[in-house]
C-alpha cells in the first residue's frame, strides 16, 4: 500500500489541491496523519472512486 500527498492525489484525480482538501474536510475522501503530515493511501483513493461509481446517476 502506498501513501500519497494531497498534491499527488490531486494530480491522480485531475483536480486541484483545494478540491482534495474539500473532499477530505467533508469526509468524502479519507486520510491518515503521520505527525503533522497528511497522507492518503491507495486504499483511500480506491474507496473514494468506488463511492463515485455507486452514486445514482442524475
Amino acid at each position: 500500500m502506498e501513501a500519497y500527498t494531497v498534491e499527488q492525489v490531486a494530480e491522480m484525480l485531475h483536480v486541484g489541491r483545494d478540491k482534495v482538501y474539500y473532499l477530505l474536510r467533508t469526509g468524502q475522501l479519507r486520510s491518515i496523519k503521520i505527525g503533522k503530515l497528511r497522507r492518503i493511501t491507495s486504499q483511500h483513493v480506491a474507496e473514494f472512486i468506488a463511492s463515485l461509481e455507486s452514486e445514482p446517476r442524475r
